[in-house]
């Protein structure tokens, strides 16, 4: 048995009885057209080993040998092998008459979509010919396939292009990359623009307690920092994430494909898509190439949304965006959620007897106030978080990919940032507030915004009720009753 290199000329999969006792003959053949150097030839035991031989590859010409040629055919190793923008014809030379028990026919397709071509074993002399005709007709399917994948992943990445939140940008590519591609793991590393210093990180198809900590690792390693948007797209065999998975106990993934992304200015990030066994050929690499393109060109546009602070989405006070940008972009990540099986979670924040500050101080240290409540919150959540002030005294944050018990554990943490703190007033010297805080999470406590908003105010009232300065959830909520202030 031969390896494959899937980057080589096509390759060709010469499998079953006598495979090895055709290939010097096969490769004389193709020598007699002048076209050998389009193909590199390898004979297989079975197709288990072909199939993950040629991973990877484009376009395979399959030759199946012997009494079991045409169950090497069937075997559902092809169908798994089988993804978007590769092709794989087939060729039999067997003596044996393909019968609907075995699952072959005379013009059976293969997984590419194209005809499976016979020769008796006496002909064997036609082989080399036969791979050229089918390597024609592969390449030509291949173009099609290619073209129709890309047109595909254009249109998947259209909902790029309306959104303004630089972190949530970089969610959807690591997403869109997962589905275009077929994979389940994948991380985003971004820096938080608009605001200066840290950064942010997504990741898909971890469980919990690896994600957590592998985001803390890559925050605090500064150094990742300068690699961010650096660099083309393609296929790392070793870099910072392979160290950051070996740090929590991961083991090495192998290969990963590597995808910059940048904006206009500042914004920028880094997505690592894992192979976990899978070669990546150049149709994965310009899917790839174009989602970094769409997602670049986002984050250029929100980067000049940013710049020019539109005032329809921002509240005049606090500088954070307002109650209608939050349920436009609560709709968004209900949808979202849905679709990707992720929770999402929701707080309600009220200060507790803010009015006294008013009475007491003016309304003007009142709009400091708000003003340094809302940069802490920001300080409290992570860039793919929404925060709002939803008017008043009240703001809301939506906690996408959090589950109901971390997203209470992010509001108590909340909670006591916010009791210790000490707000500036004025000549007054300082005064100290609490807050309450109700959780609610997608799609235990609702499935639509009304629903989800209505629980999480509803449980931030429980919290007032219950003394002030607490967190409620949703989940043990037996809401009787409002109290103000």
């Amino acid at each position: 048995m031969s390896d494959i290199d899937p980057s080589a000329p096509i390759p060709v999969l010469l499998v079953g009885e006598g495979a090895d006792g055709v290939m010097g003959p096969l490769l004389e053949g193709l020598q007699g057209t002048g076209q050998a150097g389009r193909f590199s030839c390898a004979h297989f035991e079975d197709s288990a080993s072909a199939a993950d031989a040629s991973m990877g590859a484009p376009e395979v010409v399959l030759v199946a040998l012997g009494p079991e040629a045409d169950a090497i055919l069937v075997d559902p190793i092809w169908s798994a092998w089988a993804r978007p923008g590769a092709a794989l014809a087939r060729i039999v030379m067997s003596d044996t008459t393909p019968t609907p028990d075995t699952g072959a026919t005379e013009s059976g397709d293969d997984p590419g979509g194209l005809p499976t071509y016979r020769l008796p074993s006496a002909q064997g002399d036609a082989l080399p010919m036969a791979i050229v005709v089918v390597a024609q007709l592969l390449e030509a399917e291949r173009s099609r396939a290619d073209l129709r994948s890309q047109l595909e992943t254009e249109r998947a990445c259209e909902p790029l292009a309306s959104c303004l939140e630089p972190g949530k940008i970089y969610s959807m590519a690591l997403e869109l990359l997962l589905e275009r591609l077929g994979c389940d793991r994948g991380i985003a590393f971004f820096s938080p623009s608009p605001a200066p210093g840290g950064a942010g990180v997504a990741a898909r198809g971890f469980d919990d307690l690896t994600r957590d900590r592998l985001s803390r690792y890559l925050i605090e390693e500064k150094s990742l920092e300068a690699t961010m948007g650096q660099g083309d797209v393609g296929v790392l065999p070793w870099g910072p994430l392979h160290h950051a998975l070996g740090r929590v106990g991961r083991s090495s993934p192998g290969p990963l494909l590597s995808v910059p992304l940048r904006g206009e200015d500042r914004e920028a990030g880094h997505v690592w898509v894992l192979s976990e066994g899978r070669r990546f050929g150049e149709a994965d690499l310009e899917t790839a190439r174009t989602i970094a393109r769409r997602a670049s060109a986002a984050l250029a546009t929100a980067e000049r949304y940013h710049h020019a602070k539109e005032r329809a989405f921002i509240d005049d006070v606090t500088g954070v965006f307002n109650a209608r940008y939050l349920l436009a972009t609560a709709d968004n990540e209900i949808q979202r959620a849905a679709r990707y099986g992720n929770p999402l979670s929701v707080l309600f924040l009220d200060l507790d007897r803010f009015k006294l500050v008013n009475d007491r101080y003016g309304h003007l240290i009142g709009s400091d106030t708000l003003r340094a409540l809302s940069k802490l919150l920001g300080e409290c959540v992570r860039q793919v978080d929404t925060l709002a002030r939803y008017g008043g005294d009240e703001f809301t944050i939506l906690l996408v990919d959090t589950p109901h018990e971390v997203a209470v554990r992010i509001a108590e943490r909340i909670r006591r940032r916010v009791e210790s703190h000490v707000f500036e007033a004025g000549r007054e010297g300082g005064l100290q507030l609490t807050i309450s805080i109700g959780v609610s999470t997608c799609p235990d406590h609702g499935d639509d915004r009304e629903t989800l908003l209505d629980a999480a105010d509803k449980a931030m009232y429980r919290a007032k009720s219950e003394g002030r300065n607490r967190v409620a959830s949703a989940a043990d909520l037996a809401f009787a009753g409002t109290v103000s202030g």
